[in-house]
């Protein structure tokens, strides 16, 4: 997935805005993001505050680490078995 060119304090203070006083056109046309990159992002970051959301970002780059380590591993053993297989 792409990364968003704005940051979490943004993403909220945007959604922050539409919420309060202006209309969801309006924050779109000011921020230069697309209505259903608007909706998206509301549907991620909806009723977070910016400390929720440098969160939410830590354990998803903790989450990825992870994954990846495991991928690493299960492929480790992959190879490993095969090459006792061979033996």
């Amino acid at each position: 997935m792409r990364e968003s060119g704005f940051s979490e304090e943004q993403i909220i203070g945007m959604i922050k805005e539409q919420e309060a006083v202006l209309s969801t056109a309006e924050v779109c046309r000011e921020q230069g993001v697309s209505p259903a990159t608007f909706y998206k992002l509301k549907a991620k970051y909806g009723g977070m505050e910016a400390s929720d959301a440098r969160r939410l970002r830590q354990l998803e780059d903790e989450n990825g680490k992870l994954k990846r380590l495991l991928a690493e591993s299960v492929l480790d053993n992959a190879i490993l078995k095969d090459l006792l297989e061979k033996v």
